[in-house]
């Protein structure tokens, strides 16, 4: 039971960090989901760090699988593709997709770098 409130807590808490800044960060440059790049990129590093530093089970199911599990966001990152190409910005699109797997794998390894060094 104490590992289902952990997650859930997690995945609340996560949420709602992400709604706070999608909607700062939405709309405001160039890149028009900006925050969902932004908490996509940020997810990547902090779970890249969390998987080297081998934390307990707990903080695992808190951080890694509740929290980042809520915070990132695979399913908005898709559907906003989605309006880009209907829109026709095509362009934005790729561009978007490319810089986000691209960028999301760097920040993962380069936490997960910094995670083997930090345990």
């Amino acid at each position: 039971m104490i590992n289902f409130i952990l997650v859930t807590t997690g995945g609340f808490l996560g949420s709602i960090a992400r709604a706070i800044i999608s909607k700062r960060y939405n709309n405001r440059f160039a890149l028009k989901h900006f925050g969902t790049f932004l908490v996509n990129i940020i997810g990547s590093f902090l779970l890249g760090i969390i998987i080297n530093l081998q934390v307990q089970t707990s903080v695992n199911l808190f951080f890694g699988i509740g929290f980042l599990g809520s915070f990132t966001t695979f399913s908005t990152f898709k559907i906003e593709n989605l309006s880009l190409l209907n829109t026709a910005k095509r362009k934005q699109a790729l561009l978007y997709i490319s810089i986000t797997y691209i960028l999301g794998i760097g920040m993962a390894g380069l936490g997960f770098w910094i995670g083997r060094i930090l345990s």
